[in-house]
């Protein structure tokens, strides 16, 4: 009998991504006097939502954007996008 690996739910999802973000990204942002706050997960689309100082800076932001998806393309799965919140997931980041 062989056992099938079961997907994470969601919450173990959200958890995992939250840990690759702690220990990499979120230092740097913080240092700067900004954060990101995870606002969904689904179908292989992470959404955030940028907060202070991040959140008011296009170009830092796309910046950021563009490193916060390397790190978990990286870290925890090569088909993950990220789109920051309101853009949806029909777009993806195309600057620079």
């Amino acid at each position: 009998m062989t056992e099938t690996k079961k997907a994470p739910a969601p919450g173990q999802e959200i958890q995992a991504i939250e840990a690759v973000l702690e220990r990499t990204i979120r230092p740097h942002m913080r240092n700067d006097g900004g954060d990101l706050r995870l606002v969904s997960y689904q179908d292989k689309v992470l959404t955030i939502h940028y907060q202070g100082a991040c959140g008011s800076c296009p170009s830092a932001m796309f910046g950021t954007l563009q490193a916060i998806q390397d790190i978990l393309r990286r870290e925890y799965d090569p088909a993950i996008r990220v789109v920051p919140e309101g853009m949806g997931a029909s777009h993806s980041h195309h600057c620079c």
